[in-house]
């Protein structure tokens, strides 16, 4: 189990062991899968409802295949935890959370000013979300 450093949801955290989206196709009774590169988050649809947690692998904060992971499945409605795993790194959290990630178990443990910092750091963003809402700067320029 990974330990989690930030974490933004009102719910208990889960515990549950997240297992692989090929072992996750087997086991019926399974409530968190961990999504590693090259698998294909939309394999979980149909069964978003029964996952309490999805952990995204980031092995290398090189590689974002892991942010269209999450941002499929919150368009595809899942409500539970999506939490980040790996080599996480402070210029990250800002874009994932804004992708769905709600909860962060990085490798190496961050300041925690500086992620709130990170967090907190684009009043404007260029992409709408199902995650927070807020309207994209271009919209602002040119409204309705």
């Amino acid at each position: 189990m990974v330990e989690v450093q930030f974490r933004f949801r009102d719910d208990e955290a889960v515990n549950d062991p997240a297992i692989t989206v090929d072992a996750f196709a087997e086991q019926t009774n399974a409530t968190a899968v961990r999504i590693e590169p090259g698998d294909d988050a939309r394999d979980l649809m149909p069964h978003l409802d029964r996952l309490a947690l999805i952990e995204v692998n980031f092995p290398a904060w090189t590689d974002g295949r892991g942010y269209s992971a999450a941002r499929i499945l919150r368009e595809a409605g899942y409500t539970g935890e999506m939490r980040a795993v790996g080599d996480v790194v402070i210029d990250m959290l800002g874009h994932l959370q804004r992708c769905g990630f709600d909860a962060f178990a990085p490798d190496k443990a961050l300041n925690p000013d500086d992620a709130k910092n990170a967090f907190a750091r684009w009043d404007n963003v260029y992409q709408a979300t199902v995650v927070d809402g807020r309207q994209a700067i271009w919209a602002k320029r040119h409204p309705a």
